[in-house]
């Protein structure tokens, strides 16, 4: 499979149920070339309509895996997350055929760990991790939106807080306090995010932060109604 023009990643996608579809068609509406891969007919032709390549294969087979080209991608989605045989088959495959970096679906923690050993570079269990979220925010009276980067670390879409309405970024010295870095501003009525704003920025109360925080030190504060 050939790059495409806007040098982006080329992506093979393993599995094509709700996970994997969604995956497929989103990096396939942002220009990325995708081959979109199931053993099941109805779900490649469904994924037939967005990605590069829709095709019927089993990708426990390395022949197969190989002669739809998944040698040749970036980036690889093991998106089965039920059958812990075909997941670890699809990654050996995978590493067989050198590919870059190895996502994986996982449904619990032992498979998580067993897909890391493996050679998966990133696993992820979408209904826990979608289950956190949905908490989190309802805990939230200012927590928009947040994505974990890692164990440690979180990037999210904040409401200003009260106590902090008409304080400059300076005064509050939020990252020694909340373990907070504000990167963005984005303010009322205003669809572009301002980024890196002035110390000297006041807050208003209807400005929304993107910030960057310490995931421990924050959530201290915010899901305990601290803020």
């Amino acid at each position: 499979m050939s790059k495409n023009k806007s040098n982006e990643k080329t992506y093979a996608i393993l599995g094509l149920g709700i996970f994997g579809s969604s995956i497929a068609k989103t990096l396939s509406e942002n220009n990325n070339d995708v081959i979109a891969i199931d053993n099941d007919v109805v779900n490649v032709d469904r994924a037939g309509e967005y990605a590069t390549s829709a095709v019927v294969a089993d990708f426990t087979d390395i022949e197969q895996l190989r002669a739809v080209g998944v040698a040749d991608v970036d980036v690889a989605i093991v998106a089965t997350g039920t059958n812990l045989e075909a997941s670890i088959l699809a990654i050996m495959n995978l590493k067989e055929l050198n590919v870059p970096y190895i996502v994986a679906k996982a449904k619990n923690k032992t498979y998580m760990t067993i897909l890391k050993k493996i050679g998966a570079d990133y696993v992820v269990r979408p209904e826990k991790e979608m289950g956190e979220r949905v908490a989190k925010t309802l805990m939230s009276k200012n927590l928009k939106e947040f994505l974990d980067l890692d164990a440690t670390t979180m990037v999210a879409e904040l409401l200003v807080p009260e106590k902090w309405v008409n304080h400059s970024l300076k005064d509050l010295n939020l990252r020694a306090v909340y373990g907070v870095n504000v990167v963005g501003v984005k303010q009322n009525g205003q669809s572009k995010i301002t980024l890196s704003p002035d110390a000297e920025y006041v807050l208003k109360s209807d400005d929304l932060l993107v910030i960057i925080a310490d995931k421990e030190v924050f959530e201290k504060y915010e899901l305990q109604g601290k803020l």
